[in-house]
């Protein structure tokens, strides 16, 4: 890979590619799914396909909407590191960290799939807010809120629709991929955490 090309717009294309070649061939999205028992007979590729394809358009569109407005911001924290392919690793590291909860808790059960980017999009998400917590977001593309009450809210909510496990939703891979986000970003540049505590008490900083 070009590592001086857009990394992000990469990913997006290569995903809108991969979930539409899925939603015409049922086999292909069915190689791909995440599904624990074909995991456990060694198709770990699984743990990284399942980030390439989607549901539907508005599950696609969603994800790689929230994946556009952030990802360029972290993808020039992290091409610094690892000659150039930093970004495109956190990513992918994202996306099996991700689901490494939901696998454990569900490695017996045959019914149980999952797809699409959320926990990697979840991670390169949570990352922009640790670096800009007072960060205006738009929530629905309209109603400004800081970044950081986003979080606390979204935390909130995924938690609750966890437990209440009455959609098809995997809101574990947010949650991990958030945590994942954070943490990674921390072991990056420790000296962020400082940084972090800064803006975060000092809201008229940014």
């Amino acid at each position: 890979m070009n590592m001086g090309l857009n990394q992000t717009l990469i990913i997006i294309g290569i995903t809108c590619l991969i979930s539409y070649l899925a939603w015409q061939d049922r086999r292909v999205m069915e190689r791909l799914i995440f599904w624990s028992p074909a995991i456990k007979q060694g198709q770990i590729e699984r743990f990284i396909t399942h980030g390439f394809i989607h549901a539907d358009g508005m599950h696609l569109l969603f994800n790689m909407f929230t994946f556009y407005f952030f990802g360029a911001v972290i993808e020039g924290v992290y091409r610094q590191f690892l000659g150039g392919a930093g970004f495109v690793v956190f990513y992918l590291g994202a996306i099996v960290v991700a689901m490494i909860p939901s696998f454990l808790q569900h490695k017996d059960d045959r019914n149980y799939m999952s797809l699409g980017a959320s926990g990697a999009v979840s991670a390169v998400l949570f990352a922009f807010i640790f670096l800009f917590p007072w960060e205006l977001l738009y929530l629905f593309g309209a109603i400004p809120i800081p970044a950081i009450l986003f979080a606390a809210g979204y935390v909130w909510y995924s938690l609750k629709a966890h437990h209440a496990n009455n959609d098809n939703i995997n809101h574990s891979a947010h949650l991990y991929g958030g945590l994942y986000g954070i943490a990674v970003t921390i072991l990056m540049e420790p000296r962020l955490v400082g940084r972090f505590f800064q803006q975060l008490f000092n809201p008229g900083w940014f």
